[in-house]
């Protein structure tokens, strides 16, 4: 039995953080009932206490504490009996039972007598709370997998219509990353047609989105030179943001209409019933040693269950691609397989000379051949940082290629060089994007649920934007979700909702820019040419896909 006796920080008082999740430090302070404690431990029998010597434990009853302002996801419960499931506390900072942590980040979520603890912190000694193997299991209403900006639209869009209509449905959103936005990672620039329909106030309630875009560029690179080339993005209205700030900021507004996140916790299992319909999620089991073998400390997986599941864990998710292949929803819709690239993303701070908010610049050709789909991309952001990238399509033929040192050898290209000369990279990452757009879509609705965002493959290729269209659909499954529960509808809707929606025009209308440099860059560029520039989108015409990524690429030796 485990109970929770207070939580005190160095401030009297909780305070908001500015733009992300990392509250005041604050230190979980246990009592632990009927349980031994170690005889070498220096504390006394009833309670053990960790921090740094300046810090002050607060002895008061946790029933004492108060519901904090809005904004924050940090209730209060007297007692709960967390099993097996607080023990992966420590796991999931990468360390075993028996240590405890220094939290940066405690959360304690409480719903319908139930409570459930989030923490991610520093190590310091921690108490294995049980040594139970059965599961824990906590149910909803709706479970969504992913806090990416699919998932949260979807969970603020299922609670403002909760609220529009008077109900009260349970969402919680369960993310890998161990914070909201930790694991977001794009050279963003931001259509914000999606976030105006689902938070039209999002100007007035400081979102981070405040550099607009002031300059568009295209450019062709030969090895010495840059030739400009017309523009075909049309990123007037757009802003150049950081998208791990605007996730962290969607948190924020979730949680504030009551949705319950809780970070940290990677899902490795889909729930299913006797009938084989989607139950809910399971979170990976901790302990298992590397042969797979059950260690001492193994601990079971939590169970999230829920009525429907929603899956928006991204490019190529795990449990989605799961999902699609169980129920053959490719095959439901003669999707074609998708298609991917690999973008590398660097943050720069350059001389202020040279910096100039909210310019955007793309690239093609060199350093990469004529049979290579590929490009960078530079934005200027706000405080003299830049974020520069390199994409390159994983169907290169190529087999010596590498992405990231083409990326080097493009930032040495004198237009480049010029710019990143006297700076220093304060950041690095690298992450795939889906490249399949309209041809690739898979059905995105199974029994118990639905898959959103880049896990179904919404990206405008030659826009090379995505966020607004995840967003967008996870609003639409959001309203198909609420319709399933409360007017006794089925899932079926969102896909017809998506196919009425502004995203299936965007994508149908750029569905042959991808597949035209199936035949090399200039016949690509040509193809894409005469489909923005006179056809419109509107070709009699659909262009298929080459071969799947993995048997483009050439044998590195024949015999």
């Amino acid at each position: 039995m485990l109970r929770l006796l207070s939580i005190s920080s160095k401030s009297s008082s909780l305070r908001k953080p500015n733009s992300s999740f990392s509250y005041t430090s604050s230190y979980l302070h246990t009592h632990l009932c009927n349980s031994a404690r170690p005889t070498s431990s220096p504390q006394s029998t009833s309670c053990i206490s960790t921090g740094p010597s300046e810090s002050l434990i607060n002895h008061s009853s946790f029933a004492n504490l108060t519901r904090p302002p809005n904004g924050y996801s940090f209730f209060h419960r007297l007692e709960r009996n967390f099993g097996s499931f607080s023990s992966q506390i420590g796991f999931r900072t990468g360390f075993s039972c028996g240590y405890w942590l220094n939290c940066a980040n405690l959360r304690i979520f409480e719903r319908n007598g139930g409570a459930f603890l989030s923490v991610h912190g520093s190590v310091g000694r921690l108490r294995s709370f049980s040594s139970e193997s059965d599961r824990e299991s906590m149910e909803y209403d709706v479970v969504i997998v992913g806090a990416g900006p699919a998932g949260l639209s979807a969970a603020i869009r299922l609670k403002q219509i909760c609220s529009e209509k008077g109900v009260d449905l349970s969402v919680c959103v369960v993310e890998k990353g161990p914070e909201v936005g930790a694991h977001i990672l794009s050279g963003n620039v931001f259509e914000p047609r999606a976030l105006d329909e689902l938070l039209p106030q999002w100007k007035q309630e400081e979102a981070p989105i405040n550099v607009p875009v002031s300059s568009d560029k295209f450019w062709y690179l030969t090895k010495n030179r840059a030739i400009s080339l017309p523009c075909p993005f049309n990123n007037k209205g757009n802003y150049v943001i950081s998208l791990s700030q605007l996730v962290r900021w969607m948190g924020m507004k979730a949680e504030e209409l009551g949705v319950e996140i809780y970070p940290g916790f990677a899902v490795s299992e889909i729930l299913y019933d006797a009938n084989n319909k989607v139950i809910g999620i399971a979170t990976n089991d901790m302990g298992v040693a590397k042969d797979g073998s059950k260690k001492e400390t193994f601990q079971r997986g939590v169970e999230l269950k829920g009525k429907i599941t929603l899956l928006a864990e991204g490019c190529r998710g795990s449990l989605s691609e799961k999902i699609m292949k169980k129920y053959n929803l490719r095959e439901k819709v003669h999707a074609q397989h998708q298609t991917y690239a690999l973008g590398i993303k660097e943050v720069w701070e350059i001389e202020k000379g040279k910096h100039n908010p909210g310019a955007v610049l793309h690239t093609l050709g060199w350093p990469l051949d004529q049979k290579t789909y590929g490009g960078s991309f530079l934005y200027h952001l706000s405080d003299s940082q830049i974020a520069i990238g390199f994409v390159v399509a994983l169907n290169y033929h190529n087999p010596f290629l590498n992405p990231y040192e083409e990326f080097q050898k493009f930032k040495h290209h004198p237009a480049i060089k010029s710019l990143l000369e006297g700076g220093s990279i304060l950041q690095y990452g690298a992450r795939t994007l889906n490249e399949g757009g309209y041809q690739s879509i898979p059905y995105p609705v199974f029994p118990g649920g639905a898959i959103i965002g880049c896990s179904a493959g919404f990206l405008n290729v030659p826009k090379i934007k995505g966020t607004h269209m995840a967003m967008k659909s996870g609003m639409l499954a959001a309203e198909a979700t609420f319709d399933a529960l409360h007017e006794g509808s089925n899932m079926e809707t969102y896909w017809d909702a998506l196919q009425n929606s502004w995203v299936w025009e965007e994508l149908y209308r750029a569905r042959n820019y991808r597949p035209a440099f199936e035949y090399g860059l200039i016949p690509g560029l040509a193809m894409s040419a005469l489909e923005h520039y006179i056809l419109r989108g509107k070709s009699p015409l659909t262009l298929k896909h080459g071969k799947p990524d993995h048997e483009a690429t050439k044998e590195q030796y024949k015999s």
